[in-house]
């Protein structure tokens, strides 16, 4: 046996004892949520599920909710329902299957991009452990729990963003994600502001393409969407609700009178927008594309009207900006302190320190707590952009490759 191929052999010895590592580190997790009662299990790919049937039987898409007790709608846009029909195709027990492996391998595409300047030194053990470790974020624990679709589009557009010799025209996976679930459309914007024309052209082709499809497929479902479920945010659920972590829903949480809350929302939109966007437009210029892709993503969760814990996704994206190639102690030190914070249950503190009646510490105090996610992504939004600059694109790329200049048509 060569030399060349006994390191190949260990390299796949080692990379199968890790796949081994992850599937024994998070299967705690997996199997509590899959064995959870039936009404209980994965109840976002039931209403996807659900969706795809009722396009394969021809029945209003927007007219139908889940069994009780859970009584959820199709809330995304038709075209997502043509997708899920492949899932409605399934029988239940071989879709949470197939959706929970699909969970965890958009994870480990995630990982893979996001602490890419970590693994090409460490892997595969070092891959493993952060595997594991971005599985027991509260975001990603409730991806399994619910069986949702966001770790999915974090890979699609972080793969579009940061992918040095994507097989792909650039700019087709994030106008994918964006047809699929609105929020991805800030990446467009972002897209626009660092001027990547060609990119930007082939996103908005690509989204356009999909949000029109529908209109010839499934018609009355595309009109219902467009102009009426979509105008109606009651039927993402309780927009007031402790899972709700945008700042619209911090706002809303206040109980202010609701003009006055719709305009310190817009307020705030636009001054978070603004800083988030130039500081993704600055880590751009720097070289530090993931960096930039962390901001945009935290302006996905911020900016939205609606924003659930598991919306949250972008925070592996965020940990890999903020670990760096791993080299830097501080920033370790940083990352850890911020993977603990969204591992444990933050906002549920809240509402049991609201619940403790304490006079002055409970509304004050549990409020606070209780938006403690969404604070803490403002709080990251000026990390990165203020404590934690952008790394230099001679400390953030592999040596041959040069600097990303903006795409032209």
């Amino acid at each position: 046996m060569t030399d060349v191929e006994a390191r190949t052999r260990r390299r796949w010895w080692a990379w199968a004892l890790a796949a081994v590592i992850v599937v024994v580190g998070v299967w705690p997790l997996v199997e509590h949520w899959l064995t959870n009662p039936d009404d209980q299990r994965l109840v976002d790919l039931d209403v996807y599920r659900t969706g795809g049937q009722m396009v394969l039987e021809g029945r209003p898409v927007y007219g139908f909710f889940t069994p009780a007790p859970q009584l959820l709608p199709f809330t995304y846009p038709p075209v997502a329902a043509l997708f899920a029909s492949g899932l409605a195709a399934m029988s239940w027990v071989t879709a949470q299957w197939v959706w929970t492996a699909g969970i965890f391998a958009a994870l480990g595409v995630a990982v893979g991009f996001a602490f890419r300047d970590v693994l090409g030194r460490h892997t595969p053990w070092v891959f493993a452990f952060l595997m594991v470790a971005c599985t027991f974020l509260m975001p990603i624990r409730d991806q399994v729990r619910f069986g949702q679709v966001d770790i999915l589009l974090v890979a699609l557009c972080l793969a579009d963003c940061v992918a040095r010799r994507p097989w792909w025209p650039r700019g087709f996976l994030i106008g994918l994600a964006t047809a699929v679930k609105l929020t991805p459309g800030v990446f467009l914007i972002y897209l626009l502001v660092t001027r990547q024309w060609r990119t930007l052209f082939l996103a908005s082709l690509v989204t356009a393409l999909l949000t029109l499809l529908p209109f010839a497929v499934v018609p009355q479902d595309a009109v219902d969407f467009w102009f009426g479920a979509l105008l109606d945010s009651e039927r993402l659920g309780s927009n007031a609700a402790t899972t709700n972590q945008s700042i619209r829903g911090m706002l809303i949480r206040l109980y202010l009178p609701d003009a006055l809350t719709t305009v310190i929302w817009l307020a705030a939109v636009a001054v978070v927008g603004w800083y988030g966007f130039r500081g993704a437009r600055d880590a751009h210029r720097a070289g530090d594309q993931l960096t930039a892709v962390a901001l945009v993503g935290l302006m996905a969760v911020l900016l939205s009207p609606v924003a659930w814990i598991h919306h949250l996704a972008w925070v592996v994206v965020v940990l890999g900006a903020i670990v760096g190639d791993g080299r830097d102690p501080v920033r370790l030190r940083v990352a850890a302190g911020v993977w603990l914070y969204y591992v444990v249950p933050v906002p549920w503190w809240g509402v049991a320190i609201r619940a403790a009646e304490i006079p002055v510490v409970s509304p004050v105090l549990g409020k606070i707590v209780q938006n403690g996610f969404g604070l803490g992504a403002i709080v990251l939004v000026w990390l990165l952009v203020h404590r934690l600059p952008a790394r230099r694109a001679e400390e953030s790329r592999m040596p041959h490759l040069p600097r990303q200049p903006a795409d032209t048509l």
